[in-house]
């Protein structure tokens, strides 16, 4: 996995010159956007890195006028692309957001990110969930796959073969208690309520659920929140890293087409 190389968020803002002189083909910005830090990166055609990840905070009002902004933040952190792939936290149809989850209520009325993106960059542009895009940078292609991302909420993605299961949003299915669901338990708000060894726990029942759920052959865990996982996981489960919310973006290029 590459090595998080971020750029500090108190480090004043130096632009990210591409580190391939003479790339073949679109490089494509990839885009993550978070509860907490809107980040990106460059990638060649073959998905290789070829700049530092840089991120800003994500505003703390998060409207998408706000989020747009601070896009055009690092839009200047990183010239020198030829198309944009995002990943948004809720679910996309179409470019269109809908169920802004851990941002804001404008999000959830169908906002058309890829358009206003398009319109304003005038570069083409894809948006997917975010947990499919880091899905897309996790998994070999091989079988059933799950994703799990652990961060300011709790995204999931379903691949059979290195295709694409569209449409789960498994973090807000109910889940044990009546009025609880997945990300209330396993993401950021669980493991502030209940605590790290608690939220361990979680997590292993969690894992154990959706195994007899999807029979999937192989489990990666993504996010921020990884590095707070106390057991040794069985050896169907991976780890990955954090920058795989990033590393998807040239294929959700290749699996739509």
């Amino acid at each position: 996995m590459t090595a998080d190389i971020s750029t500090p968020v108190a480090a004043a803002p130096v632009a990210a010159p591409i580190a391939s002189s003479n790339p073949t083909g679109p490089i494509t910005m990839s885009i993550d956007i978070g509860g907490s830090k809107l980040k990106a990166l460059l990638q060649d055609p073959a998905g290789k890195p070829v700049s530092e990840r840089q991120r800003v905070v994500t505003p703390a009002v998060p409207t998408p006028e706000a989020v747009l902004a601070g896009l055009e933040e690092l839009r200047k952190l990183l010239p020198g692309f030829d198309r944009v792939s995002v990943g948004f936290p809720g679910v996309v149809k179409r470019g269109c957001t809908y169920l802004g989850f851990n941002l804001h209520p404008l999000w959830a009325m169908g906002f058309p990110l890829q358009a206003e993106l398009e319109k304003r960059w005038k570069k083409p542009v894809r948006v997917g969930n975010d947990a499919d895009v880091a899905g897309y940078g996790a998994i070999k292609g091989d079988g059933v796959e799950l994703v799990l991302t652990l961060g300011t909420g709790f995204g999931a993605a379903l691949f059979t073969n290195g295709h694409l299961v569209p449409g789960l949003e498994l973090g807000h299915h109910p889940w044990r208690k009546k009025g609880m669901t997945y990300e209330d338990y396993l993401g950021q708000r669980g493991l502030d309520k209940f605590g790290k060894a608690r939220w361990n726990d979680f997590l292993q029942a969690g894992i154990a659920q959706t195994e007899a759920l999807f029979n999937w052959d192989h489990l990666y865990l993504g996010g921020g929140n990884t590095k707070k996982i106390l057991f040794t996981p069985a050896k169907n489960v991976s780890i990955v890293s954090n920058e795989t919310g990033l590393l998807g973006g040239v294929v959700l290029w290749r699996d739509q087409g």
